[in-house]
């Protein structure tokens, strides 16, 4: 099959990639020339394991192609899928200007039948919004090309998303014709052999599907940590807690881990846009997700505040390592990551900061430009140089294990404060280091 993919972000450049290794002809758009160049010279724009050797591939098999051509990315593909970003807009709400440019141009140029896939995370509505502008592109033109509007949200984690795109736990299609249905069931059938995943549902149901997934899964997580912030209090373990609600099968385990607050490109700003929605739309006030919204940005600044606690409001001349910047592990996203916050606070009460990440130092860079209370460490090992004590932030496999006896001697404090809950307070505390974590 022919297929069209416009945008190369996250979740453009996996899902063409991905429906290029099952034979797809599949052609990359991005209006961006030096993303293009990037991926042309062998490289990625992004960092997200095993993608890269999955691009390079395909390009060589001729199955996966790049360009920076709208009029040729309209023609290419019978399906066209629209895997643009949707930033949040001033108000909360989503941007969708460059969702509607691209059905804008898709309308401009498509001169046969096209099944166009919203893939990028889109407020409810949204397919309305791209048939008219399809349709008002082709009534500009004096033609009657026929097309279907499709709604195909992602569900692909980043640091994990190849495995979610080739081993999906379900497929959402909303669509509102047969034919549309036929061609997303022909195309996802390669991902699907086991069993069927593929779930039909109208267009409306399958846009708000994807914005409940990410608040119900932020909505844990804040649970979590406001739970893990009075067990602290209480005098109890948040981890034992945990195992003890997990082990209910109404509950489970997954995303019951209490930290120091999400980030990232979606649950942040999926949260807010269905607020945004919800009261613009229907008015109605999302209370439990307002609530949820509020706990996260208060947990941002939990890590902060523990070190001012420990060490004073003043942190003048206290100098801290810090593990991890990126938002989450196997990945050098840092949109809304919890380090800013906690980089800010330190940096606010006077101290200076040593940090190291795996992938992520180069974006940190961006995020906090010409700043020189900031320095960069190329091994976990080095941030600790002269270091007062240790706040970890991101929960990186490297961190996993240290040598807490080299760790313990760098130190002038030997103190740990935990961000992610990595370690046995008890192995860290008979080693004669200070462990002040999450909820423990």
């Amino acid at each position: 099959m022919k297929i069209t993919v416009i945008g190369t972000g996250y979740v453009g450049l996996v899902s063409g990639t991905c429906l290029a290794e099952v034979g797809n002809d599949v052609l990359c758009l991005d209006l961006d020339p030096a993303k293009i160049k990037i991926l042309e010279d062998g490289g990625i724009p992004i960092f997200e394991p095993g993608l890269q050797e999955m691009v390079r591939r395909n390009v060589a098999a001729g199955r996966l192609h790049f360009t920076t051509d709208v009029e040729k990315a309209a023609h290419f593909g019978t399906v066209q899928f629209i895997a643009v970003g949707t930033p949040p807009d001033e108000d909360g709400s989503a941007d969708m200007k460059y969702v509607t440019a691209a059905a804008r141009n898709i309308g401009k140029y498509m001169t046969d039948y096209k099944v166009i896939v919203d893939k990028s995370t889109v407020p409810v509505g949204t397919a309305d919004a791209v048939k008219a502008a399809v349709a008002e592109e082709l009534k500009k033109r004096g033609v009657d090309t026929p097309f279907s509007v499709v709604s195909n949200p992602e569900f692909l984690k980043e640091g994990a998303a190849i495995d979610d795109f080739m081993k999906p736990d379900r497929i959402v299609v909303g669509c509102d014709d047969e034919q549309a249905a036929l061609n997303m069931r022909a195309l996802y059938a390669p991902f699907q052999r086991n069993h069927d995943r593929l779930i039909v549902m109208d267009v409306r149901s399958a846009e708000l599907t994807k914005y409940a997934a990410n608040a119900m899964l932020a909505t844990r997580i804040s649970f979590m940590n406001e739970l893990a912030n009075l067990a602290e209090k209480l005098g109890a373990d948040i981890e034992q807690v945990r195992k003890g609600i997990g082990s209910d099968p109404r509950i489970g385990y997954d995303f019951l881990y209490a930290g120091a607050g999400y980030g990232g490109s979606c649950f942040p700003k999926d949260v807010k846009a269905l607020i945004k929605t919800a009261a613009t739309d229907a008015g109605i006030d999302m209370k439990v997700l307002n609530a949820v919204e509020a706990a996260n940005d208060a947990q941002k600044h939990v890590l902060g505040a523990k070190v001012k606690a420990r060490f004073g409001g003043d942190l003048a001349g206290k100098h801290f390592a810090l593990w991890g910047l990126a938002f989450k592990a196997n990945t050098d996203d840092m949109r809304e990551a919890t380090s800013r916050e906690v980089i800010k606070d330190l940096l606010d009460a006077g101290a200076t900061v040593t940090a190291y990440d795996p992938v992520a130092i180069a974006e940190a860079k961006h995020c906090f430009p010409n700043e020189p209370r900031i320095t960069y460490a190329d091994s976990q090992s080095a941030a600790l140089d002269n270091a007062d004590a240790l706040v970890i932030v991101t929960e990186w496999k490297e961190f996993r294990s240290p040598d807490f006896n080299s760790l313990k001697a760098k130190l002038k404090h030997p103190l740990i404060f935990d961000g992610r809950n990595m370690y046995d307070p008890k192995l860290v505390r008979a080693m004669g280091i200070e462990y002040l974590a999450i909820g423990r």
